[in-house]
């Protein structure tokens, strides 16, 4: 089922916490670069940590990068035992946990090393919306939950597995494959509508990134380096638009996926790629508008007038989302395998690979705050809710909420 190598989970499972594989982060050819050294720093700004929660067992070494969901007053997540669980957004308390997936053991955890195996999870981060709470999981099945009371609506199953947050768009449940498909649910019951396919390259990252929504389409990105609009309803290409071309010697070199968050926002979509390519691009035609040689593996965050991506180094960059120049640059967290990064007020906040969050003046990138949530990988993007509340799981799943006190 699996046909492709998968280069971000050999280097998650080959690495031990504070090491990295030599020359991918910068460093020299021969020998292995080391995560920056983090600078002594008193808070400037106030974080107030509103709660934390143990929610289980987390995605470990499995680079799943997974992260909560929010909706309403509730905040979701996954744990490796197939269940979803719904806490209380204000306080962490939990408010239903359901059974989505009756879990089996093949004695292995490395599944993804295997073309063939019995062991049964959830791999995706939940995906919300409709009075649904939708998951995903390792052989291929999606659950849909009811979102208030953890109920089971309907479930189906895919040609591979679920890495991605399902999208709820309109009438539609959106759910990613891990073999390039992407399917449309009827929201209701379940039944499939649609299937856009498309050709793997043999070498990507490990991960997808999740289609978001536009106007009555979604926007994709693939591991050959291309974002594609679908119409929701039928899942017809509007177009596509090659971001960063696969090209170089080596496999590794023609890696070019777009893995990471899209963002959408006026009239243009925002996309980074592993092959160290930024593109913005017209929204009704793809035309591209600006383009910046700085890729990633995480996706961008898009404030009203900077977009801001970490590169493989782990440098911060803000760009101007109308032309992609750029505004400021943040060096101090290189190769520290950063999260994507997300924007928190007037602030820029991205997790890493020792459990910290870090604080960054969205206008000029100095780090002006840090906590830390726990001595694990902060892998999966933070999330923000409306009320500015920040979310951040990490991967021996512990949860927290933060607020800024200003």
């Amino acid at each position: 089922m699996l046909q492709r190598i998968v280069l971000i989970c050999l280097i998650a499972l080959t690495l031990n916490g504070c090491s990295t594989v030599k020359g991918w982060f910068g460093g020299s050819k021969n020998t292995a670069s080391e995560p920056a050294e983090l600078k002594k720093m008193t808070n400037a700004i106030a974080v107030k940590q509103l709660w934390s929660t143990d929610i289980g067992k987390g995605e470990r070494k499995l680079w799943l990068r997974q992260k909560p969901a929010l909706s309403g007053n509730k905040v979701y997540v996954v744990d490796d035992h197939g269940r979803v669980i719904a806490l209380d957004a204000m306080n962490g308390k939990s408010v239903w946990e359901s059974k989505a997936l009756e879990m089996k053991s093949s004695g292995s955890r490395l599944l993804f090393w295997r073309k063939h195996s019995t062991e049964t999870g959830l791999t995706s981060s939940p995906g919300v919306g409709g009075g649904l709470v939708v998951v995903g999981g390792r052989n291929g099945e999606v659950i849909a939950l009811d979102a208030e009371t953890g109920s089971k609506k309907w479930a189906a199953k895919i040609t591979s597995e679920v890495v991605s947050a399902p999208l709820v768009a309109d009438d539609r449940v959106i759910v990613r494959s891990g073999d390039g498909r992407i399917f449309g649910f009827d929201v209701a019951d379940g039944t499939r509508k649609w299937v856009f396919d498309r050709a793997m390259p043999t070498l990507s990252v490990r991960g997808n990134g999740s289609p978001v929504m536009g106007t009555g389409v979604i926007y994709a990105g693939y591991e050959d380096g291309t974002v594609v609009m679908l119409r929701t309803a039928d899942g017809l290409q509007g177009w596509e638009q090659v971001v960063a071309s696969p090209d170089g010697r080596t496999e590794l070199d023609r890696a070019a996926d777009i893995d990471g968050e899209i963002q959408v926002g006026g009239d243009a979509v925002f996309a980074t790629s592993f092959h160290n390519e930024s593109m913005a691009l017209a929204l009704n035609n793809g035309r591209p508008i600006w383009s910046r040689d700085i890729g990633s593996y995480g996706g961008l965050a898009m404030s009203e007038s900077t977009i801001v991506v970490s590169d493989k180094q782990g440098v911060i960059h803000g760009l101007s989302r109308v032309d992609g120049s750029g505004t400021w640059k943040q060096e101090d967290l290189q190769r520290r395998m950063l999260t994507t990064p997300v924007i928190q007020g007037n602030y820029v906040v991205v997790g890493d690979l020792e459990g910290y969050l870090h604080w960054m003046k969205l206008d000029t990138g100095e780090i002006v705050a840090r906590v830390r949530v726990q001595n694990a990988y902060l892998r999966g993007t933070p999330v923000i809710s409306s009320e500015g509340v920040l979310y951040a799981l990490t991967a021996e799943g512990e949860l927290a909420a933060y607020k800024l006190d200003q």
